[in-house]
C-alpha cells in the first residue's frame, strides 16, 4: 500500500467522522455542546484537506 492510498483511507476516515460529528450537532439540545461539536467536526474536515494534499504530493513537508 503506497503512502497515497494510506493518506486517502485516512482522509475519507476523518471526513466520515466530520459528518458524524455534524449530524450530532444537528441533533444536540445543549447550544455549546452543539458548538463544540461543530467546531470539532470543523477541525477534522480541514485536517482531512491537509491529509489529501500530502498523498497527492500537494504539499512539500520539507
Amino acid at each position: 500500500m503506497s503512502i497515497a492510498d494510506e493518506s486517502g483511507g485516512r482522509s475519507r476516515q476523518m471526513r466520515q467522522k466530520a459528518q458524524q460529528l455534524e449530524q450530532a450537532a444537528e441533533r444536540a439540545n445543549d447550544p455549546a455542546e452543539r458548538e463544540r461539536l461543530k467546531e470539532k467536526a470543523r477541525r477534522l474536515q480541514e485536517e482531512s484537506k491537509k491529509t489529501d494534499q500530502m498523498g497527492s504530493g500537494g504539499i512539500d513537508p520539507m
